[in-house]
């Protein structure tokens, strides 16, 4: 998958930050940086054009899209699967405060832009009587929030709200992705079977059930079409986490138990592993590889990233 848009500068100087530590060494002809993204090539042009390319296109050219409307008030999108080029001017935006202070569902993951660790995906049940003192806390997208503080809040949450989580270990997340589960793939069916988890073995009560969205609505079910039992009800919508407290919670509960996953992993290799993935991670990879071999990485690493190849061919030359 391709997905091509027109930037304008103020988005791509955010992009050139947000890119610095994935960026490649070598760069295009007329680009500004070439960047990895998991298992998505960014490319940044000096004309302002942006091309994102591979199979999670879609989910890491989302927030950029979402951020070129904010900056310029349009985005001018071209995606190769539809051959369709569209232009999206203020539309007329719901008041998304009103999923502040209510009785939700939510969901939200950690995880899938990191080489090493787990991918987490937790959901939450969030009250009304349970708002303020979530506000107290500080309660926020956990991309926002210092791993030091996600480590002190975390446990408070947790002793507040219901929630329910699973850990995709990268062992198993290679055994899915071989069989041509993309990440979105991956991601949707995580997300379904935690909030059909909470809200059937909770039953709680709730005006909404929310979800950050990282694929449109019918693709979100495509994803999910073969799963033995689907929860449905769901409103998708982009950064969720800043909007509504049980998708932020969700957030920071995922964090707090990626953080603690990865530390142990960290632990059992000997080796302080690197987040993300830049040019850190290739060297502590080269190192892992180095001391039990190319095979361990099935085990503590996702192996589509482009990160796999640039640490086994630096081990061939």
């Amino acid at each position: 998958m391709v997905i091509t848009l027109k930037t304008c500068d103020k988005t791509k100087k955010m992009m050139e930050e947000f890119y610095n530590d994935l960026k490649r060494e070598k760069t295009p002809q007329y680009a500004l940086f070439q960047a990895d993204d998991g298992d998505t090539v960014v490319t940044l042009y000096e004309s302002g054009k942006a091309v994102f390319q591979g199979n999670d296109a879609d989910l890491s050219s989302e927030y950029w899209i979402e951020t070129e409307k904010i900056n310029s008030g349009k985005a001018i999108v071209t995606n190769s699967e539809d051959k369709s080029k569209k232009t999206i001017k203020g539309e007329e935006k719901k008041d998304e405060s009103i999923y502040h202070n209510i009785s939700s569902v939510g969901s939200d993951e950690v995880g899938t832009g990191d080489y090493f660790g787990p991918i987490v995906v937790s959901s939450t049940y969030v009250t009304k009587d349970d708002v303020e003192y979530l506000d107290s806390l500080g309660v926020m997208d956990s991309k926002k929030i210092t791993d030091d503080k996600i480590m002190q809040i975390a446990p408070l949450i947790a002793k507040r709200v219901k929630y329910k989580s699973l850990i995709l270990s990268n062992e198993d997340y290679n055994k899915f992705h071989s069989k041509d589960y993309n990440m979105n793939k991956i991601k949707a069916i995580l997300h379904n079977k935690v909030l059909y988890q909470m809200i059937h073995e909770e039953n709680p009560i709730c005006d909404v059930i929310m979800v950050d969205e990282f694929a449109k609505e019918n693709k979100y079910y495509e994803y999910i079409k073969d799963s033995p039992y689907i929860q449905k009800g769901i409103t998708f919508l982009t950064k969720a986490e800043d909007k509504c407290l049980s998708v932020a919670c969700a957030s920071i509960i995922s964090r707090y138990l990626f953080l603690k996953e990865f530390d142990k992993l960290s632990s059992s290799l000997h080796i302080p592993l690197p987040k993300g993935a830049g040019k850190e991670v290739d060297k502590i990879g080269e190192e892992i590889v180095e001391k039990y071999g190319e095979e361990k990485l099935f085990s503590c690493a996702k192996l589509n990233f482009m990160n796999t190849e640039r640490i086994l061919k630096s081990k061939i030359s």
